[in-house]
């Protein structure tokens, strides 16, 4: 049973190392608000911003071209004090003070994600800000301890939580709509499928599936195809719910606490679905160590992963945004060409890669959907109090809109060894 209490205190904490007040700073940028709202106005190519601002003036920013079309009302001028000086951090921060607002975010979030090259470093964090969120960020790394430390904030949060909006297959990955109109939970087996039917695999195979999350990929490949399979993770909730789920029909499945940094064994396959994401770009070498190290010649791996667009990635990659503040401390989306590097150092092939990032945002609307449906319903289990839920609902409309503004893209990829 867990303890009673705040839940989710772990990220908020996290998220408290990366506020930074305006102070000082408001006083000298005050007389250039304008200014801010002139370089968005610049930088957006596409779409547009219908805004009211403080004094209950109107104005639109963008709209020379078609694009995403957004409603915000700034209420107080501190929130583009935030924006300018502490990027999507601050604009966060701002939202929960209250100092704006929108009847729905996500196409704003959309819109600065589709014109993040005209709109370069404007709203990203700047000067000491950065450096410091680049400091809280750094503390976040995912060491072995990090990593043990990062995982459970996120996803100990209970399995009761995560239970009430990701669905049947507990999958917290994209889902891959294949068919129109199917639902969650379809395209969620269809994804399953889709990663097992990579790894190319016979009756008896050794299988071993980095970042098992609630398992049920492993019992899938274990039960379809009758393969030996070892899921290791490092987050004590799901591997409770893994090994409390009865045993497939065909194969076997083990369920290990252990980091991939220590896996030692040969395998036939490897899968591994968005988990390297949480790594941090220092341990992608490491990654692919291990994949290379633990898979047989001639072996297959399926990787299903988050990537930043390469012209965004090194202005993403120099700060902290709001996800590794408050969300996943310590993580860091791929850059698909070093990732793409790294796998060919190892003898590792590159071969039928798959995009399918607006699947992912229809993903997020359906998880917000059903979480927001189970808040209002009073069915989120005690202890998550209304500040953690706003900061839940914030972060699927902010991830919604960066796959709707095609800014970051999910894949799915098979590497095989050569021989």
């Amino acid at each position: 049973m867990r303890a009673e209490g705040l839940r989710g205190k772990d990220l908020l904490d996290a998220g408290a190392r990366f506020e930074r007040s305006p102070g000082v700073f408001a006083r000298m940028l005050a007389p250039g608000l304008h200014k801010v709202l002139d370089r968005i106005d610049a930088g957006l190519e596409r779409g547009a911003i219908h805004g009211t601002l403080p004094d209950g003036t109107r104005r639109t920013l963008g709209g020379r071209e078609p694009g995403f079309t957004a409603e915000v009302h700034l209420k107080d001028w501190r929130a583009l004090l935030r924006l300018a000086t502490n990027g999507s951090i601050g604009l966060f921060q701002a939202w929960e003070a209250g100092e704006w607002d929108s009847p729905d975010p996500v196409p704003l979030f959309a819109l600065f994600m589709a014109n993040g090259d005209s709109l370069g470093n404007t709203g990203r964090s700047r000067g000491p800000f950065r450096l410091a969120a680049r400091f809280a960020h750094w503390l976040n790394r995912n060491t072995p301890a990090g990593s043990v430390r990062n995982i459970h904030a996120h996803y100990d949060l209970g399995n009761d939580f995560y239970a009430q909006w990701l669905g049947e297959t507990m999958s917290y990955s994209s889902a891959l709509f294949a068919d129109k109109g199917m639902t969650l939970d379809q395209a969620q087996r269809a994804k399953i499928a889709a990663v097992a039917q990579r790894l190319d695999l016979r009756a008896g195979a050794d299988v071993l599936e980095i970042g098992c999350g609630w398992g049920s990929l492993s019992q899938h490949i274990a039960a379809e195809y009758g393969a030996h399979v070892t899921g290791i993770s490092l987050s004590d909730e799901q591997l409770g719910w893994c090994r409390a789920a009865p045993p497939p029909a065909r194969g076997s499945v083990e369920f290990c606490k252990q980091d991939y940094r220590d896996a030692r064994g040969q395998y036939d396959a490897i899968a591994s679905v968005e988990m390297v994401e949480a790594l941090g770009r220092e341990y992608w070498p490491t990654f692919m160590d291990c994949i290379a190290s633990n898979l047989k010649p001639g072996g297959r791996a399926a990787i299903q992963y988050i990537s930043m667009k390469d012209s965004l990635f090194d202005a993403y990659a120099r700060s902290a945004d709001f996800i590794q503040a408050y969300i996943f401390p310590g993580g860091l989306l791929i850059r698909t060409s070093d990732f793409r590097a790294l796998a060919a150092e190892r003898g590792l092939r590159w071969v039928d890669q798959t995009d399918f990032g607006q699947d992912y945002a229809a993903t997020l609307r359906l998880w917000r959907e059903r979480f927001d449906r189970a808040a209002e319903a009073g069915k989120l289990p005690a202890g998550f109090d209304d500040r953690f839920v706003r900061l839940w609902r914030y972060y699927l409309q902010y991830c919604e809109g960066g796959f709707r503004g095609g800014g970051i893209d999910v894949h799915q990829v098979t590497l095989v060894k050569e021989r």
